[in-house]
């Protein structure tokens, strides 16, 4: 507990200083002028690999509340800790309703990913959460959340320009009220859930088959006539090709799976480099 309120303490002190008048979502700013951005994925529960990540060169970082056990009070640890750092802090909530993203929001997340957007009507409520009245449905309760975005101006309006309403369509139903998804005011990013997407046509992982062309193909279309950035997850070696095919907000690797790779890069020095080592044996 004390080192948690240490690196609170840490965070509200790099938090003094406002940003600067006329300041801006970054990421949004740069998806509206065309560009690319690329995320890291946050699955642990550790204010410290957060931290690391909001400074490796991401241009956000995605807060996983749905695949995680990270809670509310370490999310907003992480946020607080993005002070100060390069990255934007979103958070994907677990279902896509208001009351879930009024919490990130009120804690300081600049953006809400919403699973299982099939319909219009999700869209609209997606929306309607990340907005105060009488744009949207967000509650009036701003106080931690300027705490984090202290700007000049005052943080409810700034907010509703600001915070970014991302929407996940990741079924075949939402495949088929594509058009009607991508029609609604104030989407900023539709994010192709791929991996979902596969299982629920009954192709799981296989990412090329027919039927999930199809379905991307036709995201991108509804997505294009409507001037809506798409999003989708990527790895190093992905990235280059969904640039080609259309893919904006990349959803880069998470930092359990970046962990993993270093330690597989490191005994595969040692073994190039002719250092022997014995593997441990599980004591279980």
């Amino acid at each position: 507990m004390e080192r948690f309120l240490v690196l609170l303490l840490l965070a509200l002190g790099l938090g003094a200083q406002q940003p600067g008048p006329g300041f801006v979502n970054p990421v949004k700013k740069t998806l509206q002028e065309g560009g690319v951005v690329i995320g890291g994925t946050v699955q642990a529960s550790n204010p410290d690999t957060a931290a690391i990540m909001a400074n490796a060169g991401f241009d956000f970082l995605w807060i996983e509340g749905e695949h995680s056990p990270i809670t509310l009070e370490t999310t907003r640890n992480i946020i607080l800790l993005t002070q100060g750092r390069k990255a934007i802090p979103f958070t994907r909530v677990p279902v896509n309703e208001l009351w879930t993203a009024k919490r990130m929001l009120d804690i300081g997340s600049l953006g809400v990913i919403f699973p299982f957007t099939d319909t219009a009507d999700l869209a609209r409520q997606a929306v309607a959460a990340c907005k105060y009245p009488p744009a949207g449905k967000r509650g009036v309760g701003p106080g931690m959340a300027s705490m984090r975005w202290p700007v000049a101006e005052g943080y409810t309006k700034w907010a509703n320009d600001n915070a970014m309403v991302i929407v996940i369509v990741e079924r075949p139903v939402a495949i088929e009220h594509i058009e009607e998804i991508a029609a609604v005011p104030g989407i900023d990013v539709i994010f192709i859930g791929l991996n979902d997407l596969s299982y629920n046509y009954g192709v799981p992982g296989q990412l090329e088959a027919p039927v999930m062309k199809a379905a991307v193909e036709r995201v991108m279309a509804a997505a294009r006539k409507n001037k809506i950035p798409v999003g989708g997850p990527g790895g190093a070696s992905s990235v280059k090709r969904m640039l080609a095919e259309g893919y904006r907000f990349i959803q880069g690797p998470s930092d359990l799976s970046l962990l993993q790779t270093a330690a597989n890069d490191f005994f595969n020095a040692l073994k190039a480099g002719g250092v022997a080592h014995k593997q441990p044996v599980p004591l279980y």
